[in-house]
């Protein structure tokens, strides 16, 4: 009972709701826009590996994205927040917060990820539906962004949900860069008075809730996706 009782006084007296709240948006906020950013990188470097090499320019480009891709997902995202903030940042003499900053590189080692997932799905749609696409005088462009990538999104939702919830889990280590998120709020609670069991098990709760409340928006998705194919 004494754990409860120093708990309900960090959390409630004095206040540490708000800091929980302040850091349960951040923590959404980085997943949320790192996929964003991630989908838009993820989905141009899959187009770059999937089109023909006719000349030496798009080989180039693929190489490049081989190496941007090998990096970010060769090194631990936590290593990739130290180098952005306390490397790139300071070399360019720029004034960027940490949370710029996180939402920036989560955005960029999930493009690494999603360009993987992306791939497999463009690959997964009958070519047919391409070569029809061109045969009817689309552009190769035009031709994947309106045909082909909406299908292969439909046989990626899982997947991409899935590293959704990593990117969730993962933005526990944005306060290395000094990004106050929930876990950061909780582990500033159990600080006070040095009391870890109450915060940290909330903590364990939250993301539970969280995760599984993106589990249930995927599988929803699903069912509204399959629901609207029948209908076609």
């Amino acid at each position: 009972m004494e754990a409860w009782d120093i708990f309900y006084k960090q959390f409630i007296t004095y206040h540490g709701y708000r800091d929980v709240l302040d850091g349960l948006l951040t923590t959404v906020e980085i997943a949320v826009l790192g996929l964003v950013i991630g989908i838009l990188i993820g989905t141009l470097i899959a187009v770059v590996k999937v089109m023909p090499k006719a000349s030496v320019f798009p080989k180039v480009i693929e190489k490049i994205c081989d190496c941007y891709v090998a990096f970010f997902r060769g090194t631990p995202m936590v290593v990739q927040l130290l180098i952005g903030y306390f490397v790139i940042v300071p070399s360019l003499e720029i004034s960027v917060s940490g949370l710029v900053v996180a939402i920036i590189i989560f955005g960029l080692n999930s493009g690494a990820y999603v360009s993987e997932i992306m791939r497999a799905g463009i690959q997964s749609v009958d070519r047919g539906q391409l070569e029809a696409g061109r045969a009817v005088g689309l552009p190769y462009s035009v031709a994947m962004m309106k045909i082909v990538i909406p299908q292969s999104v439909k046989n990626i939702l899982p997947t991409l949900g899935n590293e959704f919830i990593v990117l969730i889990k993962e933005t526990s280590i944005v306060s290395f860069i000094a990004v106050v998120d929930v876990t950061k709020a909780f582990r500033s609670i159990g600080d006070a008075n040095y009391e870890y069991i109450i915060p940290y098990l909330m903590l364990a709760a939250i993301y539970l809730v969280l995760v599984l409340g993106i589990t249930l928006l995927i599988r929803l998705l699903e069912r509204r996706l399959k629901r609207d194919e029948r209908k076609a």
